[in-house]
């Protein structure tokens, strides 16, 4: 079995309930790489409650679990852009501690 973008969204949707989903396969960019071989290259932008107050790496690991039954049927790479919500991206460059 190969694993789709709507595979992914499924699982994502049935376990966190997001109020934002996006799943894309980016398995054409790695055409060539040895990794395509053994499976496909996903990105995901979710934004769901159960993250709130949670670090990035406690979120990638609810995302990780929700997949945990498609990540061997052939997910190789997935790329993840968890979010609580109202959060919003921060450029690096201002955020610091005296530029809040």
């Amino acid at each position: 079995m190969s694993v789709s973008a709507a595979d992914i969204q499924a699982e994502l949707t049935a376990a966190l309930q997001p109020l934002a989903l996006e799943v894309q396969d980016d398995s054409h960019l790695h055409a060539g790489h040895a990794g395509a071989r053994e499976g496909r290259h996903f990105s995901v932008r979710i934004v769901a409650l159960p993250f709130a107050g949670l670090t990035r790496v406690a979120r990638h690991r609810l995302v990780y679990h929700a997949l945990r039954t498609l990540i061997p049927l052939g997910i190789h790479a997935l790329a993840i852009d968890a979010k609580a919500p109202g959060e919003t991206d921060v450029p690096a460059a201002t955020a610091s501690p005296r530029n809040p």
